[in-house]
């Protein structure tokens, strides 16, 4: 009779100190994001690791963290982690534009990381879009307030680009550089996961979700004078498209379903 008496109470205390463990957990970390220790879009530190940290099960980690998602502190994506809440950027895919552009027209201050500076062979699929055999090749990454937003990489014809140097790319974008009249662009979007190089440089896990855009630029007469590949942390963007009101059809131009 003692005995089951003795068992809830037991229980029950053990419910209530892992109640106010979890909240010590919650107030810790929200103490951590306030004083900006962790900033906007930037990745926590994973369950397991929280887990050692606090000495805790990874339940009590969970529960913590689902206290500060409720706030609106934290968020968490499949096969990503928890991130401290933000706002994504959106993109607009109704006009040729830059990152930068899409950056400042959401509150952020850009910079660029040139990776990568090269004159080059061009690969057999850019050699047949660009019509070239040498290009110079830049790999960057664009940064939002400091914090990894998008890998890049653009091939440039050789003719074009000859002229260019590491620091012009670097504070610029091509755009400007090449001072010719663009008459458009064609871009593909697509879900992918990040290799290990992506996540290296996005500060993200390897096989994290990213969207993944290729973009060929072309002239005023129609030529391709840019091709360059995109790759954003599927967390921290999205794309916008106006759709404009029609009788024949709903479907957005351009839709195409990939086998």
């Amino acid at each position: 009779m003692i005995d089951g008496l003795l068992f809830p109470c037991k229980y029950t205390s053990i419910v209530q100190v892992r109640s106010i463990r979890y909240h010590e957990i919650a107030a810790s970390l929200r103490d951590r994001v306030q004083a900006g220790q962790f900033l906007a879009g930037r990745l926590l530190p994973s369950e397991s690791e929280l887990s050692a940290e606090f000495s805790v099960s990874r339940v009590t980690v969970r529960r913590a963290l689902e206290v500060l998602r409720d706030e609106g502190l934290v968020n968490a994506r499949q096969g990503f982690g928890w991130f401290v809440a933000s706002d994504p950027v959106s993109q607009s895919l109704g006009r040729l534009g830059t990152i930068e552009e899409q950056m400042l027209a959401s509150g952020l201050q850009p910079a660029r990381r040139i990776v990568d500076f090269a004159f080059e062979k061009a690969s057999r699929k850019v050699a047949k879009v660009l019509d070239c055999d040498q290009v110079l090749r830049v790999k960057r990454v664009n940064m939002a307030d400091d914090q990894p937003f998008a890998v890049v990489t653009v091939w440039c014809p050789f003719e074009l680009g000859k002229h260019l140097s590491r620091h012009d790319v670097e504070h610029s974008s091509f755009y400007n550089l090449l001072n010719i009249e663009l008459g458009g662009a064609t871009q593909t979007i697509s879900a992918d996961a990040a290799t290990s190089t992506e996540a290296q440089l996005l500060e993200i896990p390897i096989g994290s979700p990213v969207l993944s855009c290729d973009r060929t630029t072309k002239d005023k007469h129609g030529n391709a004078v840019l091709v360059s590949h995109h790759v954003f942390p599927a967390h921290r963007t999205n794309f916008v498209v106006d759709l404009p009101a029609v009788t024949a059809s709903i479907a957005p131009t351009g839709l195409r379903l990939v086998d």
